[in-house]
């Protein structure tokens, strides 16, 4: 069993990301894997923006990373990127904050003109961070994104059959990188 780190990015409290990785993490859950949800936006703004890693929370939210086995990173697209708040994250971070991490890196946006934003913005960054493997991204349209009426997650059929394979190959990483440290 691994412990993951599913961080949202998303700035907005009725985040269609975040509701994407909540969906994400218990389809990991039900792999036997330990999700920790984490939100960026719950960090303190005037900490974050100062790069202050020794407040409380920005502290804590290091030691998620360092704790963490795998990392699942969401983000909302805007302008072919990811998240300024994100990014924000990302800067605070220690340099090889994700060195040995398996990383599955998904986004969200309304068009598809942004579904390369995943491989040519995201997985960049997430490579200079040290990340051991970073699995097969997926971006999500918004609109596939829906909440039914008992308050839950609802993904379009396609959506949903296109997304299980990458979490399935994202759990399937994280056993296969658990495995060497069981036998030691």
């Amino acid at each position: 069993m691994a412990t993951v780190l599913s961080v949202s990015g998303s700035p907005s409290a009725t985040s269609r990301t975040t509701r994407l990785l909540r969906h994400v993490d218990a389809r990991l859950t039900a792999y036997g894997h330990r999700v920790v949800p984490f939100e960026v936006r719950s960090l303190p703004a005037d900490a974050l923006l100062a790069g202050d890693v020794s407040h409380p929370e920005l502290a804590r939210a290091i030691e998620l990373f360092a704790e963490a086995d795998g990392v699942v990173i969401g983000t909302p697209v805007y302008k072919a990127a990811y998240s300024g708040l994100l990014k924000t994250l990302l800067d605070v971070l220690p340099q090889y904050a994700l060195r040995d991490r398996t990383v599955l890196p998904l986004a969200t946006g309304g068009s598809t003109a942004h579904v390369l934003a995943v491989d040519y913005a995201l997985r960049p960054v997430l490579s200079a961070m040290g990340a051991g493997h970073v699995t097969q991204g997926w971006f999500v349209l918004d609109r596939h994104i829906g909440v039914r009426d008992d308050g839950s997650t609802e993904l379009v059929p396609e959506t949903e059959a296109q997304l299980a394979p990458v979490v399935e190959d994202f759990a399937a990483a994280l056993a296969r990188r658990a495995v060497p440290a069981l036998a030691a």
